[in-house]
């Protein structure tokens, strides 16, 4: 019979989505590695080109880019990164967005995959 470790889940969790650790190197990018061993890197401005937040997903809806803008300060940093419960990662930026919440899910599928964040956001 197979166990929950077996399938990749503990406690009903997907180990694939869940991380484990994040680095976040505040000027170049963002390196999560999930319970399973699986790790990633985001560059800061994939990640915020493809912020999920409303806003960046009605601007890319229209078919313009979410960033940069003309005012957007350069280089591109984080100012500030926090979990979002044990889903997401919520991020601050040095232009002074910071309403979108990063979904681990959706990230390792990024990841994996290359769907990067499409203009509906990508998490449908």
């Amino acid at each position: 019979m197979a166990t929950s470790a077996d399938r990749g889940t503990l406690g009903g969790m997907d180990l694939r989505h869940e991380a484990q650790s994040i680095d976040v190197q505040r000027t170049e990018a963002v390196l999560v590695t999930f319970r399973d061993g699986y790790q990633a890197r985001f560059a800061l401005v994939e990640l915020r080109q493809g912020c999920p937040c409303a806003g960046c997903r009605s601007t890319r809806d229209r078919g313009e880019e979410a960033w940069p803008v003309p005012s957007s300060p350069l280089p591109l940093e984080v100012t500030d990164a926090r979990l979002h419960g044990a889903w997401g990662l919520a991020i601050d930026w040095n232009d002074g967005h910071g309403t979108g919440i990063y979904p681990f899910e959706a990230l390792r599928r990024w990841a994996e995959d290359g769907t990067a964040l499409v203009p509906d956001s990508g998490f449908g």
